[in-house]
């Protein structure tokens, strides 16, 4: 299973205590084990740690660990893509494009409209929370 996390669960991970580290934790540990590959586009990493130096005022060695993290999954080539149209952001089709071009099959994010779509050309597009009991095996 091939799984795509958008830069506002990275994010969660980083900043908080909770589901998303949780599932970021998971996932790592997971990651490799031929069966599970954690994927990362360069929008995705760049996003991440734009806002974590704007918004959460981050300096170099507070980044020393989340490129660390951020380092163990897979880095994905930027994609072209042409959205559906009622796809929600124009803003957030360089990310879907990456992870459709990297063949995830799925996608989390706590983007609400996104969310809603349900899939996007294959790939399903889940809450954090969706993901993390998907990988847990929790009915």
């Amino acid at each position: 299973m091939r799984v795509f996390l958008d830069a506002n669960v990275w994010l969660s991970a980083f900043t908080t205590h909770g589901l998303c580290a949780d599932l970021v934790r998971l996932l790592l540990r997971l990651h490799g084990d031929g069966e599970t590959v954690l994927l990362l586009s360069r929008q995705v990493r760049h996003e991440t740690e734009r806002v974590l130096q704007g918004k959460f005022m981050a300096g170099n060695d507070d980044l020393i660990p989340v490129r660390t993290a951020m380092g163990l999954a897979e880095r994905v080539p930027d994609a072209d893509w042409e959205p559906p149209a009622n796809f929600p952001d124009p803003d957030d089709v360089g990310i879907v494009a990456a992870a459709l071009g990297a063949h995830a099959d799925l996608f989390a994010t706590g983007d609400k409209a996104l969310v809603a779509l349900g899939s996007l050309d294959g790939m399903q597009v889940l809450t954090p929370r969706q993901l993390y009991e998907l990988l847990l095996g929790i009915d």
